[in-house]
């Protein structure tokens, strides 16, 4: 319940001021939805660099809060970002997505039949003018994982894939996301609406809304601060959730794709306010494992 509430609290409070920000410019609105995102890849990549003083329940919180974070993206592509859709090929996308469901149910625990499926969903959405990525995620949801001694293809598949995705499919993406002319920057550009909100709404908005929602769960007895965590540790984890990086390049792309413009600004935006929050973020974890070491000699 902890990290679902301190994703709603990291999406709702950035999109708000990113809206309040960019409320008078009409063409700059529809890019509200870039700050929303946390890049999981990154944000547990700064964590990790703190090696064994980070407590393991604060590690998984930080890894089920991005995953509801990203999870919470994807379904702003479909309803906010997919145009022109097509029933003609919604419906057998529906049908296939029922029929990964139904193999899982049936134990099925052959790869092949998944990713042929899967592929046609892909095929389907991306025809349909819903965004593709969602064949992704319906199909790994469907794809069977551990059970009691039995053949994992969720785990074979991760495993195999692990190196492909670490070594050229995430670069390639950040890369391709993040391209933009270095001419482009100037003191106009820094000040620009859209730059500002996605600024104020990764920086801002993340570490306040996955902070104070994580606060008022928490003190409302529904749920309790991560083992061996102090509230220090979680606001340090807050500011990581900053780090938008490669989901928020994504949404902002698919945001102003059509017209083509505001791209620059988008990316300067993500880049700049993912670096300030990986170092803040590093920079409180760094002073609240500190004081957990002086407490414990102490």
């Amino acid at each position: 319940l902890l990290p679902l509430i301190g994703a709603l609290g990291g999406m709702l409070i950035p999109a708000f001021i990113y809206l309040a920000i960019n409320y008078q410019h009409p063409e700059g609105l529809r890019g509200w939805a870039t700050p929303v995102a946390t890049d999981i890849a990154f944000a547990l990549g700064v964590l990790s660099l703190f090696c064994r003083r980070v407590p393991h329940a604060l590690k998984l919180f930080l890894l089920a809060l991005a995953i509801f974070d990203d999870l919470g993206a994807i379904l702003i592509i479909g309803f906010f970002y997919s145009d022109n859709l097509s029933t003609l090929l919604l419906l057998p996308s529906i049908v296939l997505a029922l029929v990964l469901c139904l193999l899982n149910v049936m134990s099925v625990r052959t790869l092949v039949p998944y990713l042929l499926i899967g592929v046609g969903l892909w095929f389907c959405l991306l025809h349909s003018g819903v965004n593709p990525t969602k064949a992704g995620v319906i199909t790994a949801l469907t794809i069977p994982g551990n059970a009691k001694g039995q053949y994992s293809p969720l785990d074979y598949l991760e495993t195999k894939l692990h190196v492909w995705v670490a070594f050229f499919i995430m670069p390639i993406f950040a890369l391709a996301n993040a391209g933009f002319s270095l001419g482009l920057i100037n003191l106009t550009i820094l000040f620009d609406t859209i730059v500002v909100g996605i600024a104020l709404g990764l920086f801002l908005g993340k570490q306040v809304g996955v902070f104070s929602f994580c606060w008022l769960i928490i003190q409302s007895g529904w749920a309790k601060l991560p083992d061996k965590s102090s509230w220090l540790m979680l606001y340090g984890v807050s500011l990581l959730c900053g780090i938008g990086f490669t989901m928020s390049l994504f949404l902002g792309t698919l945001a102003f794709e059509n017209e083509n413009i505001h791209l620059a600004e988008v990316r300067l935006g993500v880049i700049i306010v993912s670096i300030l929050s990986g170092l803040a973020g590093s920079t409180v974890l760094l002073i609240a494992f500190a004081r957990k070491r002086s407490h414990i000699v102490d």
